[in-house]
């Protein structure tokens, strides 16, 4: 077992304190540099750093980045869910190590969407009926997993899935 313990830091984000929701930090008792290669491989990390060593992943609406010594997760309803998600990842990271090799690791981070392809499938009326100034900064959040087709109110269906169509690909159509 390569993460045994971790201590855990609940707090709300100090940017705006009024957010409902919590973040979490885990500080890991122990390194788990060599095993995040092998995470990523296993879980499809939506972004690798090799220097320095982290890995991103976007699930269910929350962004879970780990570190070498630290997990960091954003998005949370409550503690129980931090809990939840901490232990799931426990497994997961001991689980990878265990398989290593069995696992080809992976230093890449998954396929992103060109913005551009995006833009091209909007209606490009920057109407801010959405919130969003123009349809370029939309089309920005989509891209990142923030938005989906269904956020545009100016999109008609064929358009809504068309976009949702190119972006399957990137493991983006949950935001939809």
């Amino acid at each position: 077992m390569l993460l045994k313990s971790y201590r855990k830091e609940i707090f709300r984000p100090e940017c705006n304190p009024s957010f409902q929701s919590l973040h979490c930090i885990a500080h890991l008792d122990q390194d788990v540099a060599e095993a995040l290669p092998y995470l990523n491989a296993v879980l499809g990390g939506f972004e690798y750093l090799k220097e320095p060593p982290a890995v991103t992943f976007r699930i269910h609406g929350k962004i879970i980045t780990v570190h070498p010594r630290e997990i960091a997760v954003n998005a949370l309803r409550d503690e129980e869910e931090a809990d939840k998600i901490l232990e799931w990842l426990k497994r997961e990271i001991n689980e990878a190590w265990k398989n290593r090799d069995r696992i080809t690791p992976s230093y890449t981070g998954a396929p992103k969407p060109k913005l551009l392809e995006i833009l091209k499938r909007l209606p490009k009326t920057n109407c801010r009926e959405c919130g969003r100034p123009t349809c370029m900064v939309f089309a920005s959040l989509v891209g990142q997993g923030v938005k989906g087709p269904s956020d545009c109110p100016m999109m008609d269906e064929e358009h809504r899935q068309n976009l949702s169509e190119y972006l399957k690909p990137f493991n983006l159509e949950a935001a939809i």
